[in-house]
């Protein structure tokens, strides 16, 4: 599970096997997990996180998204 970017408390990552699935990141701070789709940016899932901070964590995988749309397609050849 390729860790992309370590930001604060907040660890954004995919799983290696997940390359038939649209691209996404998912997020983890402490036992708190988030799934945000990348294109575009929008939550596909959540377990912990309260809304407030679910629109702190949008707002910086916007920030990051080609960071992160990049690490995706160097894994899966996308």
């Amino acid at each position: 599970m390729p860790t992309v970017l370590r930001l604060g408390p907040y660890r954004f990552f995919f799983y290696s096997d997940e390359g038939l699935e649209p691209a996404h990141i998912h997020v983890q701070r402490d036992r708190a997990l988030a799934k945000f789709w990348l294109g575009p940016v929008s939550l596909a899932t959540s377990y912990r996180f309260g809304g407030a901070e679910l629109r702190r964590i949008e707002a910086l995988v916007t920030e990051h998204r080609t960071l992160f749309q990049e690490a995706w397609d160097g894994h899966f050849g996308g």
